[in-house]
């Protein structure tokens, strides 16, 4: 090799022979930089790696036991050793153990002592164990469970090892470090096949097959609906979503993941268990269903003859003060005021509540009145209020084109429908875009009226929430109504596509918080991250949900969550599909069975 460089310097042109490297294997390029052993670790290059071992277990132990030590989030490696035991020794053995305790029995019973319980439970479990060895129905094994975990730094591991510890304590499991014996201790946990730890505990086939450590969760009951199937074990998920602690439930997914497929299918089952269902229809999709089944459709929108008033009263259940109620309506009817007008400042949200105030009593409507008798108002009597206040001339001049303009026909009209039916569903669709979450905030205000005033198990379906979650106040009412739900007897089922719209508002967390079922379908590479973030997701469970089938997803009821596949019967799918195939291929049969 030549260094011309060096001329500049008086040493002239050097020419040296350089020995040509090694060729790198693929040991080279897994191998560790370095591997530093100490009595309480093993430090692999930059990481620390310590190994502990299970040397004592209560004296039962329930299937699945292992999992949660499993699913702790931190990075380790786990070995279970099955060593099998010659079978003849153990029960020679046995045979002497049941010998010595008998012997103990008759011994107590000979010298007229009381029957001791402990020992004639012994003798049992004995017999039986032995029984069992001999029918080959157990075996007995020496089991070996050892635990790696690695951390950045010493302080880091020990953090980690109480972590783990408390884990495994929780269940009357106990553990060591394995002392001046952590090469063995990775080794034995390295996919070596090895056990170099050697540390056993004498196991029959029942406790060790409870630490099989891949248990899927089981959602069969006896009451509840058909979800779907179970993809880890093809059991049926049948549930009851008013077993748990409250009965609400959030459904995300992109759209055509069969997000309103799940839904449909879950209304008609819901109906055949005897559970009213109200739909907020924002695109009228629940139309056929509602129409199969005999249920009330509303066609909510400017042109349409339903009307729905704003300033409608709910009557006072048992117990509850006539001025509560008032005084709680007033406050809403502000809320959807903001909405209409685009934001109000404090001095006109002031305005507003004496205004909507002296609006219920001009009608003779006060905390002292029989609402059951009364006459709501309309909103050309807040109109008519507000012309004599003063400083409320702007509020009136917006206010116009809701009680004289072009949305006058919905917001200013009498309520003409009804909820006495199994099935109601508001169809939004027709609503202009811009008065859809005016019009969702009426609709639901209607609706929870309704609901509080007689107790029944009911379920309300608000999709494409993230229409009402647009504004601070629709994203209140809706969180309240979902708070408060449980009291009422009442499910709330709420269905988006957009979760960072949704996760925008300060009460989307708060919603899910308090659904305690939740379904994700599949979802876009834009949103999964932070779909992982907020339902807590592995790697693996994001995965799924990224290519999913249409109608697959995850099912969480409560702490437990399966990967489901949503299935209905040919009938049902008939009623449900949305798939616009298969709608017009069903209205061309029913056309030509009519003519």
């Amino acid at each position: 090799m030549k260094f011309p460089f060096l001329k500049k310097f008086g040493i002239g042109n050097i020419e040296t022979e350089v020995a040509p490297p090694e060729a790198v294997g693929i040991i080279d390029i897994l191998a560790p930089s370095s591997v530093e052993v100490s009595p309480n670790y093993v430090k692999i290059g930059e990481r620390f790696a310590k190994t502990f071992f299970i040397f004592s277990y209560p004296s039962s132990l329930t299937a699945g036991w292992f999992s949660p030590i499993i699913n702790l989030d931190t990075i380790m490696d786990i070995a279970i050793f099955v060593h099998p035991v010659d079978m003849a020794q153990i029960l020679k053995q046995l045979r002497k153990k049941v010998t010595e305790v008998q012997a103990d029995i008759m011994d107590r019973e000979g010298k007229g002592l009381i029957r001791d319980p402990q020992l004639e439970m012994a003798y049992r479990n004995l017999e039986e164990l032995r029984d069992k060895f001999m029918s080959a129905q157990e075996r007995m094994f020496r089991t070996g469970i050892y635990i790696t975990v690695y951390a950045d730094n010493e302080q880091k591991l020990a953090e980690t090892e109480v972590f783990l510890r408390s884990a495994i304590e929780g269940r009357m499991v106990y553990s060591k470090a394995a002392l001046f014996q952590q090469k063995k201790g990775f080794t034995s946990t390295s996919p070596y096949g090895l056990d170099a730890l050697q540390i056993t505990t004498p196991m029959n086939t029942a406790p060790v097959s409870s630490a099989f450590p891949f248990v899927s969760f089981d959602l069969s009951s006896n009451d509840g609906i058909l979800y779907g199937i179970n993809q880890h074990n093809n059991s049926l998920i049948l549930f009851d979503r008013f077993s748990l602690e409250n009965s609400n439930a959030v459904i995300f997914g992109t759209s055509g993941s069969g997000k309103s497929y799940l839904v449909k299918l879950d209304t008609l089952r819901s109906l055949m268990t005897g559970t009213d269902i109200i739909i907020v229809d924002p695109e009228n999709e629940y139309k056929f269903l509602a129409e199969t089944v005999g249920g009330a459709f509303f066609n909510i929108s400017l042109a349409s003859n339903d009307r729905i008033n704003p300033f409608d009263l709910p009557l006072p259940r048992e117990g509850e003060k006539p001025e509560d109620v008032l005084r709680s309506n007033i406050m809403n009817l502000v809320g959807l005021l903001r909405i209409m007008l685009g934001g109000l400042t404090p001095e006109e949200d002031a305005i507003l509540d004496r205004a909507i105030t002296e609006t219920y009593a001009a009608k003779d409507i006060t905390p002292e009145s029989d609402f059951s008798q009364a006459t709501p108002p309309l909103m050309s009597d807040l109109e008519d209020v507000l012309s004599t206040m003063e400083g409320a001339e702007e509020l009136v001049v917006k206010l116009r084109k809701f009680t004289q303009g072009t949305y006058s026909s919905f917001f200013n009209n009498y309520s003409n429908v009804s909820m006495d039916n199994n099935l109601v569903v508001f169809g939004i669709r027709d609503m202009e875009e811009q008065l859809r979450p005016m019009a969702m905030y009426v609709i639901m205000r209607y609706i929870w009226n309704k609901i509080r005033f007689s107790l029944k198990k009911r379920v309300l379906i608000v999709d494409e929430a993230w229409w009402l979650m647009q504004n601070e106040d629709g994203a209140s009412f809706l969180y309240g109504l979902v708070k408060r739900a449980r009291k009422y007897w009442l499910g709330v089922t709420t269905i988006t596509q957009d979760v960072n719209d949704f996760m925008k508002s300060e009460y989307g967390q708060p919603i899910i918080t308090n659904s305690a079922l939740k379904i994700l379908m599949k979802q876009s590479p834009a949103t999964i991250n932070t779909v992982q973030k907020t339902f807590n997701l592995t790697e693996e469970e994001k995965y799924i949900l990224l290519e999913p089938a249409v109608g697959e997803g995850i099912f969480f009821a409560g702490q437990k969550h399966v990967a489901i596949k949503v299935v209905a019967s040919y009938t049902e799918d008939q009623i449900i599909t949305t798939s616009p195939q298969e709608v017009l291929k069903i209205k061309r049969a029913k056309a030509d069975l009519t003519d």
